[in-house]
């Protein structure tokens, strides 16, 4: 499938983006035309080669960095900085969380800004909490947590700011097996409890097919969109069941080739 068919609203759009950086060299194309749209609640993941221009996007998307040309919208608004109805969560969570703050006190973090009652942020803190396992934990910092465990605080952190669309980028690269899993769990969760629309970049196939509604290939050099696949599994999905379906095995070989031609 090459066109977005879902008719439900789009909440993140990106049309023609492109993106060129400018070097001592000359200017040098990482994005050439990206065409495809996220629904509302919908979870999209975006697949493609190494270096393929992935995190590129990401920022795009952000708005961490300009776009060329071509446009990336939410909710139809032109992104020309970080929207504010919008949460990413870093590969890097050592990084991004404050080793000197309490658990607590990191997702209470971004919700400074936002002029909120003590109760309505205790509250936001204790269901973003509550919603990644963690209840119970507020006192302890980072480094007494295990790697899984600091992925759900910069997680909670996310979601307590209670953004429209959650970005991830490779979220549960740097965790063994089993806590992928239960982190890949928690993000249907999410999606299912706060209605949120999710973008994730991965490497992992299995994980794109496993988690998404859609799943967007990259491709060619500067990155095109190669293919867009629906993924229909129903609800709920399960690690077990899920992974075992026939159509699961068939989308997984599907997007492999797709990957491995592009590379």
């Amino acid at each position: 499938m090459t066109a977005n068919s879902t008719a439900a609203p789009a909440r993140l759009s990106v049309t023609g983006l492109a993106k060129t950086y400018d070097t001592a060299k000359g200017r040098v194309p990482v994005i050439a035309d990206l065409t495809f749209e996220v629904a509302t609640a919908e979870i999209a993941c975006i697949v493609g080669p190494s270096g393929i221009g992935k995190t590129t996007l990401l920022k795009c998307l952000t708005g961490l960095q300009p776009i060329t040309s071509g446009s990336a919208r939410i909710d139809g608004r032109p992104i020309d900085g970080p929207p504010e109805e919008m949460a990413l969560v870093f590969q890097e969570y050592t990084r991004s969380l404050m080793p000197w703050l309490t658990v607590e006190r990191n997702v209470r973090l971004p919700l400074r800004h936002l002029r909120l009652s003590r109760a309505e942020t205790a509250e936001r803190v204790g269901a973003a909490l509550a919603a990644v396992g963690l209840a119970g934990a507020e006192g302890k910092y980072p480094w007494q947590l295990s790697g899984g465990m600091q992925q759900r605080v910069a997680i909670a952190r996310a979601i307590a700011y209670r953004p429209e669309v959650l970005v991830m980028d490779e979220p549960f690269a740097s965790v063994d097996a089993q806590t992928r899993f239960e982190l890949e769990d928690l993000c249907l969760r999410i999606r299912e409890e706060f209605g949120m629309t999710i973008v994730i970049v991965t490497h992992d196939i299995d994980e794109a097919v496993y988690l998404s509604d859609r799943v967007v290939v990259l491709g060619e050099r500067p990155a095109r969109v190669t293919e867009i696949i629906d993924i229909d599994f129903g609800e709920p999905r399960d690690q077990l069941r899920t992974r075992a379906l026939p159509e699961f095995a068939r989308l997984r070989t599907e997007i492999f080739e797709l990957i491995r031609k592009a590379g």
